[in-house]
């Protein structure tokens, strides 16, 4: 391994929104960054301390085969992973197809457990590292038509606040950012978004900002989890 090597941080989700934020920070701090990507053509990001791998994590058999390539072809260990990437389906239950279940838990919730599982070896090898889960403040709460979404964020931070328990003594932290209204693209396919005002929703720098300060945190003090919220909680309806 290149002693040289800068310290890398793989992220999911990079292409657009918290996980763009995230990756920039990163650089930016020094870091090389791995980015996955479910569309490796729409991947706006271009840096020489930067590469991307297009994966598939609505499907898990994909994810597992995936991760294990791109781990083989590391130089070095992670410094860090961050299991950012989501997406949303909201309406009332019966009214989401099953495929938007599977879709939604897929995505949210086990592929960020393949990808945790299959990169966890190399993280205890170490004995150091961070392992950071971008949730949301519905995984503090229900809320009205969003009970898959709520249910895949509530099982993000469970399986995190489990994961801490069992890796505290490997030298690994385990994180989660639970953000609220943060204006990305993630609102554009919704039928409601955050309040236009700036302070009805967080900038996804913030988020970037917060994963920041989790990653350069001493390394015998871990920051279990940090809630985001906008300063005046407005949804509007389009």
């Amino acid at each position: 391994m290149n002693v040289e090597a800068k310290p890398l941080v793989v992220i999911s989700g990079t292409s657009s929104g918290i996980g763009l934020a995230m990756a920039r920070e990163m650089l930016e701090r020094g870091h090389s960054v791995l980015g996955l990507v479910k569309n490796a053509g729409t991947d706006p990001l271009r840096h020489p301390d930067y590469r991307r791998e297009q994966v598939d994590l609505s499907d898990p058999d994909e994810v597992q085969e995936r991760i294990r390539e791109i781990a083989a072809t590391l130089e070095q260990p992670p410094r860090a992973l961050v299991n950012n990437a989501g997406i949303g389906r909201m309406a009332n239950l019966e009214q989401l197809s099953l495929a938007d279940i599977k879709l939604v838990m897929n995505v949210n919730f086990l592929s960020h457990v393949i990808v945790t599982r299959v990169l966890l070896p190399l993280f205890k090898r170490q004995g150091r590292g961070d392992i950071v889960f971008t949730g949301s403040e519905s995984a503090l709460r229900g809320g009205r038509q969003g009970s898959i979404y709520c249910a895949s964020k509530f099982a993000i931070r469970g399986f995190a606040q489990s994961l801490r328990e069992e890796c505290g003594k490997s030298g690994v932290r385990v994180s989660i950012i639970n953000p609220g209204a943060v204006r990305t693209p993630f609102f554009d396919e919704l039928h409601f978004g955050p309040g236009e005002a700036e302070d009805n929703a967080i900038a996804p720098e913030e988020v970037a900002a917060a994963l920041a300060m989790v990653i350069e945190a001493r390394p015998s003090a871990v920051l279990h989890e940090i809630n985001l919220s906008p300063l005046v909680e407005v949804w509007r309806r389009k």
